[in-house]
């Protein structure tokens, strides 16, 4: 299986855009690529279906154990010619969950992309110490916005240190915007196929595309694949997806269908009500960004009222969960009415609030695991809660706690983000639920 890890030296150097440029190289050329994005990152693999029209897959190893990992890889890249994964932040930043160990659980060579603007000489010393700060499957570096110029400098710099050129991106004006939680979505950027196109033609010309595909990676080590429950009677599970709710995991929707579940997908903003369905599921997203609309669809509102009232499975997360409650005020200070099936309200703050990896551990009995058991997951949200619940307690690695999300036997909400494959029982007590719910309507 060829495949190669495209790291970078920070957040901000270049990472998604020489990512989404290979990849379009690569997928000019005809190629069958798959691509996955390292860590919890929701938006990045927007970009890369956009480009290879297939779905991307997180690989996360605060999540996922080695095997976990092993398994997603294999399970999404089998049919592939090439495996293209994307980093997160610096290659080794993160006590868990870096792309430095992701390279190493897997087995995969990793491509370093370096942000030269500014730099000419100092680009070695950034290249040494990456090369040299802990045992790693570095096979050389990528320079961004590396002025033409300096081309030589950067192959000479190379062939001193041992390592290999992979070319370079010279600066350019094809942008992506930014806003609070990272780049704009794909879709949200009306010529995102011209700039994807564009950035392929750089990559053709300046990255050497044939060196990439020549990295040396050996076959995926061996791994014991986890165990999959499938239940006959297939419940039916809506699932919100649109602008305002477009956070999905869609590693977490195939194993709900390998498990026998049919996803009936939704939009809150354009649909009357949700669809007919024995769970459902209020992903993340911006609905801060689109309150009005969102207030405005009163009958979804009901609906969705209805569905947690009548004791419906239902998962609701960070933005899905601001979705339930009473009222939510956008950054203009307006407040608009919400579903109400939480009390309190959500606000804008400004700042990352609780950002990070965390450790749940549950107070109670509830529709996701027992009293006692403990669920990994993810916050990320500028917005927060009057009232974030307090079915379960989150730890930091630092040993920070605080109370979080509102849980029953047939509720999930709160800001936290959650991966089914850290803990394929979590979706199979959520799949269960959706039965016997489904059996009683």
């Amino acid at each position: 299986m060829k495949r190669f890890i495209i790291g970078g030296t920070n957040s901000g150097c270049g990472k998604t855009t020489v990512t989404c440029a290979v990849l379009s190289a690569l997928k000019k050329r005809g190629l069958n690529v798959s691509a996955f994005k390292c860590g919890p990152d929701y938006i990045d693999p927007m970009f890369h279906r956009k480009i290879i029209g297939v779905g991307s897959h997180n690989l996360d190893s605060f999540f996922c154990g080695r095997d976990t990992l092993l398994y997603l890889l294999g399970e999404y890249g089998k049919s592939s010619d090439i495996d293209v994964i994307e980093g997160v932040m610096g290659f080794y930043d993160g006590a868990v969950g870096s792309a430095h160990s992701v390279s190493e659980l897997t087995e995969t060579p990793a491509v370093i992309v370096i942000d030269c603007k500014g730099m000419s000489d100092s680009i070695g010393a950034v290249m040494n110490g990456f090369l040299s700060y802990r045992p790693n499957r570095i096979s050389g570096f990528i320079f961004n916005r590396l002025p033409e110029k300096l081309i030589p400098l950067a192959e000479k710099l190379c062939a001193e240190l041992g390592t290999e050129y992979f070319g370079c991106l010279p600066k350019s004006d094809i942008t992506v915007e930014s806003r609070h939680l990272g780049l704009v979505t794909a879709d949200e950027i009306a010529d995102i196929q011209d700039k994807l196109t564009r950035l392929g033609e750089l990559a053709e010309r300046y990255i050497s595309i044939d060196k990439l595909l020549g990295i040396n990676s050996s076959p995926l080590p061996a791994f014991k694949a986890p165990s999959i429950p499938h239940f006959a009677s297939a419940p039916a599970i809506a699932v919100a997806r649109d602008s305002a709710f477009c956070f999905i995991y869609s590693e977490n929707m195939e194993l709900l269908e390998k498990m026998g579940c049919r996803i009936e997908y939704f939009s809150p903003l354009k649909d009357k009500s949700v669809p007919k369905a024995d769970g459902l599921i209020l992903c993340g997203g911006y609905p801060e960004l689109y309150a009005d609309e969102l207030s405005a669809n009163s009958s979804m509102l009901e609906s969705i009222r209805s569905c947690i009232n009548s004791g419906m499975p239902s998962i609701a997360e960070c933005g899905g969960f601001m979705y339930l409650h009473n009222r939510l005020t956008d950054k203009n200070g307006v407040s608009h009415t919400m579903v109400g099936a939480v009390s309190g309200e959500v606000f804008p703050t400004s700042s990352l609030q609780r950002f990070g990896y965390i450790t749940m551990k549950a107070k109670f009995d509830n529709l996701l695991c027992k009293s006692g058991e403990t669920i990994r997951a993810h916050e990320f949200h500028y917005w927060d809660s009057s009232d974030c619940g307090s079915g379960f307690t989150a730890e930091k690695s630092d040993g920070r706690t605080w109370d979080c999300c509102h849980v029953s036997h047939t509720l999930y909400a709160g800001f936290p983000h959650i991966n089914f494959y850290s803990d394929i029982s979590i979706a199979e007590r959520f799949v269960q639920a959706c039965v016997v719910y489904g059996e009683k309507r």
